[in-house]
């Protein structure tokens, strides 16, 4: 893997983490179309995704410092016997929302190879699946919940959309504002908690990468695999921007227009390659 490849590749990753089209989807049909081995592009996707991570730390550090406090504020009025459900404050319920959105993810980790390992054909209808899901949710306006006012569903629903997200293709982001926006949250909410959630998600699956990659030997250009960590968390967090932006302005459809097109452009290399 050369530096010009990590480039492009940190690019492809920082903009589609955060913009609603499927970051694993777009690396793995580059991957594919490249011929890059499995282990060195596992290796890049963790290394890619921890760059994404920082951006999204930087990006909503304001959120992220606030619930860190909170959250410790929680335990001492547990132990404390003070802590009461019905008199939580919004980023206390966001906590506690974020916890039981997360708790739907484990047992999906378990079984993570079903997700990881598919066809082209099938990445093809994963990116249908998104192109449709962000199509709806393009046509859902005047949302009012903020995190204040979410509620276990809230958070079990967007939980599920999550877990569906796995599926390269599926776009995480795409899935948890669309699942957001359905329940009614107002869409800075969602966005907001989208990417919120997204940090133990994707910490915790790098760090499942990490211990399959550990048991053998990977041939890695690291001065490559650095700069592609350091351009991925720059765009990652001009994508958080645009997402925002783009929200707000009533714009999401543009990315149920361009998943569309990927799912046709995939499924056409599909057919293309068999004829090969």
């Amino acid at each position: 893997m050369t530096i010009l490849d990590a480039i492009f590749q940190a690019i492809i990753q920082g903009l589609t983490e955060f913009l609603p089209v499927s970051s694993s989807g777009h690396l793995k049909l580059y991957q594919t179309i490249f011929g890059q081995s499995v282990e060195e592009g596992t290796f890049m996707l963790v290394i890619l995704h921890l760059g994404t991570l920082v951006a999204v730390c930087i990006a909503f550090w304001d959120t992220i410092w606030a619930l860190i406090k909170e959250f410790f504020r929680m335990i001492g009025d547990i132990f404390k016997g003070r802590f009461k459900w019905s008199e939580m404050n919004p980023d206390r319920r966001m906590i506690i929302m974020l916890m039981i959105s997360l708790v739907l993810l484990v047992p999906f980790y378990l079984i993570k190879e079903i997700f990881e390992n598919i066809s082209l054909p099938v990445l093809g209808l994963c990116f249908l699946f998104t192109s449709v899901e962000l199509f709806f949710a393009s046509r859902v306006h005047d949302n009012k919940k903020t995190a204040g006012d979410m509620t276990v569903l809230d958070a079990v629903v967007i939980g599920l959309f999550q877990c569906i997200a796995l599926f390269p293709g599926v776009s995480r982001s795409g899935s948890t504002i669309s699942g957001g926006l359905f329940r009614g949250l107002e869409k800075e909410t969602a966005v907001r908690y989208s990417f919120v959630l997204g940090i133990p998600a994707i910490l915790g699956g790098c760090l499942s990468e990490l211990l399959d990659l550990s048991s053998g030997a990977i041939s890695v250009n690291i001065p490559a695999a650095l700069i592609g960590f350091v351009v991925a968390a720059i765009v990652g967090i001009l994508a958080i921007n645009l997402v925002r932006w783009l929200i707000r302005s009533d714009n999401f459809i543009v990315f149920s227009i361009y998943t569309f097109v990927i799912a046709l452009v995939t499924l056409g290399w599909w057919v293309y390659t068999l004829r090969g």
